[in-house]
C-alpha cells in the first residue's frame, strides 16, 4: 500500500481507460464510475496506479481531482486511488457502496 498512500490528500491527473456506463473487457459487468490510472506512476502489478473517480456522472477522458482515500485489498496486491472533485467528501460507507461493482470481488479496507 505504500506506493498510493504518497497520493493521499494529494491533486492529481487521471487517465480514463474505462468510461462510465462502459463494460469490462473481460468480465461481465458494467463500470458505474469513471476509471483509470495516474499517468507516469508503477503499481506492484507493474501497471500505472488504477483509479476510481466520484462525482462526476457522465463519461470523461481525463480528470484532476484530490485523492480522498484508497482501496486497500487485502487479498490482493493492486490498491486503488479513490478521486474527487476538489471540496468533496464521501464517507467510507459511500465509497464502498459506489465502488462496489467492482470491489465486491475482493477483500478490502478503506485506507485515509
Amino acid at each position: 500500500m505504500g506506493y498510493a498512500k504518497s497520493y493521499l490528500h494529494q491533486v492529481v491527473k487521471v487517465k480514463i481507460e474505462r468510461p462510465l456506463g462502459t463494460k469490462h473487457p473481460s468480465y461481465d459487468f458494467i463500470y458505474e464510475l469513471n476509471y483509470g490510472f495516474i499517468p507516469g506512476t508503477i503499481a506492484p502489478d507493474g501497471k500505472e496506479i488504477d483509479a476510481y473517480v466520484l462525482g462526476i456522472t457522465e463519461p470523461i477522458d481525463e480528470f484532476e481531482g484530490v485523492c480522498i482515500a484508497i482501496i486497500h485489498r487485502t487479498n490482493d496486491n493492486d490498491d486503488k486511488v479513490v478521486i474527487a472533485p476538489k471540496w468533496e467528501e464521501y464517507s467510507d460507507e459511500e465509497i464502498k457502496r459506489l465502488t462496489d461493482f467492482q470491489e465486491k470481488f475482493f477483500e478490502s479496507e478503506i485506507v485515509r
